[in-house]
């Protein structure tokens, strides 16, 4: 699921691959990345020139996947405190923005999400959100912080907006707050950390 997770974002060369999942070994990512292909899952691809270079995607098959997991991210959140969200890493917040949000099928947005060096896009549409690395210059929103910064802002509203900038519409940034489903717990846990202090800025 670590593959899948960061397949789901775009498409990845084998070395940054194995950076995302953690710097897994070579031949334990190799296996698989075999063992998938071989499910048709995951695939093999040549950029095209100049690039040249081969990289790793998902499948149609694989992208049926992605509902799955963030379903099991939102079942999760159960299991989860605040403390444990607080350490997320950069390359798992478009993901953990796509297991709060809960959109209405009506619901069309484009949102920019930038954390530690890293650039996401996320697009709200059709009660989904298609998540990509990248930017998007017609995104009507764009977080910039930490992780758990923009999280915050997105959980506790004006509240957490400290160390976080925000460029767009707020009525945009209104329209996602509405979308945040957590449980209640976490909420106010997050709540609590904040209060105390917990650094949000990045």
């Amino acid at each position: 699921m670590l593959i899948v997770r960061e397949l789901s974002l775009g498409p990845l060369r084998f070395s940054e691959l194995a950076r995302s999942v953690g710097g897994a070994p070579t031949d334990v990512l190799t296996a698989r990345l075999r063992s998938l292909a071989g499910d048709g899952i995951v695939r093999r691809r040549e950029l095209d020139r100049p690039a040249s270079v081969t990289v790793y995607e998902l499948t149609e098959l694989g992208r049926g996947l992605e509902a799955p997991m963030l379903e099991l991210g939102r079942w999760g959140m159960a299991l989860q405190t605040a403390e444990e969200v607080a350490g997320l890493a950069a390359t798992s917040l478009p993901n953990g923005v796509r297991t709060l949000l809960h959109p209405p099928a009506e619901a069309e947005l484009t949102l920019g999400l930038r954390s530690e060096g890293q650039a996401y896009i996320l697009r709200v549409k059709d009660g989904w959100i298609e998540a990509s690395r990248g930017v998007d210059p017609a995104a009507e929103i764009t977080l910039s912080g930490s992780p758990i910064g923009v999280l915050a802002a997105l959980v506790l509203d004006e509240e957490a907006e400290a160390g976080v900038e925000i460029e767009g519409d707020r009525a945009r940034l209104e329209e996602l707050r509405a979308m945040v489903e957590l449980p209640e717990r976490l909420r106010e846990e997050a709540r609590e950390l904040v209060g105390a202090g917990l650094s949000t800025s990045g």
